[in-house]
């Protein structure tokens, strides 16, 4: 399985657009996805698949979201892009049943991760079921279409139990925390403030649909210069200290406290999210 725990932004990138391809891979994000489902319409399926697969096996790497199980392009998807080396993994869209993702994994090359891109009420009530699967590298929240399978705005508040259950579930099996969802406002304070409430939540990525918001995203993530600050002199405290328990401004700093400012030093270095 490929280190992706690391990879906090996760950009989509047309499939029929192949012009944009290498555009997405200078960007700057920790990884690109190439889009076969939602951004591509029926006519153009085959077109984005061909140009997934050029991209592939001309040099370029990445991952692919293909069209979901059971629909007419999945199989020509697995069976076009499945075996080839530069392919970093597959990004299932409506993951709601773990036995579909074994038989899914079943007809890739060994060690093709999967992203499990959760995105009705079944699928969260099945969290814990996909993000235990072997081949589940991590899973992925897809906000848009879960809104719309429960019938609900796409709201901070309406949503806030579907994201809580993606982070217990990925931190339950040991997996590195969930991807959020994409970001469609443009502007530049957009992604930004998504981000940091997903990193708020317990989220360790976000999935984005232009370069212009990669920076963002990135930069959203990393803890701020006052959470730094705060994490080195906790740190700068505790070692100075030999009982278990010191104090610092007036306050305990017991072992969660010290272990949540090594996660943040972690984080603010790039070596944790």
């Amino acid at each position: 399985m490929r280190d992706t725990a690391s990879s906090v932004t996760w950009l989509f990138v047309p499939g029929d657009r192949p012009d944009r391809f290498a555009k997405a891979a200078a960007a700057g994000a920790d990884q690109v996805i190439i889009d076969l489902e939602d951004a591509i319409s029926p006519h153009a399926k085959d077109q984005a698949r061909q140009a997934a697969a050029h991209w592939l096996t001309a040099g370029g790497q990445c991952w692919v979201r293909v069209n979901a199980p059971g629909t007419p392009w999945h199989d020509d998807d697995l069976s076009t892009l499945g075996g080839l080396p530069a392919l970093r993994g597959i990004v299932v869209p409506k993951a709601e049943d773990a036995s579909d993702l074994i038989e899914l994994a079943a007809r890739l090359a060994p060690g093709t991760d999967l992203i499990a891109l959760v995105e009705s009420a079944r699928g969260i009530l099945n969290a814990a079921a996909l993000t235990n699967c072997e081949a589940v590298a991590r899973l992925a929240f897809g906000a848009i279409d879960f809104a719309l399978d429960i019938d609900a705005d796409d709201t901070d508040d309406a949503l806030l139990l579907a994201r809580g259950t993606l982070v217990l579930a990925s931190r339950a099996a040991g997996k590195p925390a969930p991807i959020d969802s994409v970001t469609t406002n443009l502007a530049p304070p957009a992604a930004a403030a998504d981000a940091r409430r997903a990193r708020a939540l317990g989220f360790g990525g976000k999935l984005l649909i232009h370069p212009a918001q990669v920076r963002e995203a990135q930069e959203a993530f990393r803890p701020t210069d006052a959470q730094a600050e705060w994490a080195r002199g906790v740190l700068d405290t505790a070692g100075q200290a030999s009982n278990g328990a010191v104090g610092k401004d007036g306050h305990m700093l017991d072992r969660p406290v010290i272990d949540r400012a090594r996660r943040i030093i972690d984080r603010t270095s790039g070596t944790h999210r």
